[in-house]
């Protein structure tokens, strides 16, 4: 049997000990030190889930290319320069460059990323076909190939899928974008969007699609937050790729209303999509949460939000986790076992 020691990470937050595991299998957890010597010494962590991914643009990140910091200009449907580049491309370049993404992310101790998948079921094919390497599973958020509402679409987009993602609020026709989240609601997928991201949107109709994330929230108010927490809806911060246009996520409001936090790295073209990198930023940047509280939400936070693989760090679940450095975080050993979906 082999063992891993340091502070595990639980619900209930950082405790000491090791976890000792064969066959891919924990098969116990205990205090102290382990019988024998142990891989490695560090942060005992679930693997980690990215709940906010675009990583079918990765190939533009390979290319010379000035991007726009403008939110508009660079990724706004159908028009953004992203838009114009993934049409142009190849299939061959999108899942390369998807593939690259995955192996990045496996390596870093992802195990779910959660992708808003452009370009219709085409766009959806593309990452099954990423995938189809194996190791790290993907919650697909589809969207429909134009700003409009079409059933038979929708019917071939939510068969494969997770859920519907979309863009925002102001890309779209308020009509046609209900008729979007009804039909994804009817068909028991979880549906999100991106929110307040350029500009502030109504927070009402935002609510009246009855989302079940939101994403970014930059230009929303302690109102609007308010509204939110009321409705158990959880928002997904990206402030890696925020910081490319010049924009900061509220942080210290969302925590002060007490919001319900996860991370996820968006454009993989600007940030790279190992989600510990995101923790590490706000550390950085920010003193309003401890590790304890960012790693929550890259691990237990997401795993409820999506109903995912609940039963963790205990014995005889499978053997996934990661040993991150307690100074650098990066990872000294990762135990993966693959899960389907």
């Amino acid at each position: 049997m082999d063992y891993v020691l340091g502070d595990i990470l639980s619900k209930d937050g950082f405790s000491g000990g090791y976890i000792g595991f064969e066959c891919n299998k924990i098969v116990e957890i205990g205090a102290g030190n382990p019988p024998k010597k142990p891989q490695c010494k560090g942060l005992i962590v679930p693997l980690v889930i990215n709940a906010h991914t675009h990583i079918g643009d990765s190939f533009i990140a390979t290319k010379n290319i000035d991007l726009p910091k403008d939110v508009e200009q660079l990724v706004a449907p159908p028009h953004g320069l992203k838009h114009q580049l993934l049409r142009e491309a190849s299939d061959d370049d999108i899942i390369m460059g998807m593939a690259r993404s995955l192996n990045l992310m496996k390596n870093s101790g992802t195990m779910l990323f959660c992708d808003f998948r452009e370009e219709g079921i085409a766009g959806i094919h593309q990452l099954q076909r990423a995938l189809r390497v194996g190791g790290i599973s993907c919650c697909i958020f589809a969207r429909p190939a134009t700003l409009t509402y079409d059933a038979a679409e929708m019917n071939l987009l939510v068969a494969p899928a997770q859920g519907i993602g979309v863009s925002s609020l102001s890309d779209w026709d308020y009509d046609e974008l209900a008729k979007v989240a009804r039909h994804t609601k009817k068909r028991n997928k979880l549906f999100a969007l991106h929110a307040s991201e350029r500009v502030r949107e109504d927070i009402d109709r935002i609510l009246g699609l009855e989302p079940d994330i939101l994403i970014h929230m930059i230009h929303a108010t302690k109102s609007d937050f308010i509204k939110v927490r009321e409705a158990g809806i959880p928002i997904v911060v990206c402030p890696r790729s925020n910081a490319f246009y010049g924009l900061q996520p509220p942080l210290g409001l969302m925590k002060r209303v007490g919001v319900s936090l996860m991370l996820g790295t968006d454009n993989a073209m600007i940030a790279s999509p190992n989600v510990v990198d995101e923790v590490k930023y706000v550390m950085r940047k920010e003193t309003l949460f401890s590790l304890e509280e960012l790693l929550m939400m890259i691990t237990y936070t997401p795993r409820k939000v999506l109903n995912w693989d609940d039963h963790i760090l205990g014995p005889g679940s499978p053997a996934n986790f990661v040993v991150l450095d307690r100074e650098s975080l990066q990872p000294l050993y990762v135990s993966m076992v693959y899960k389907e979906g």
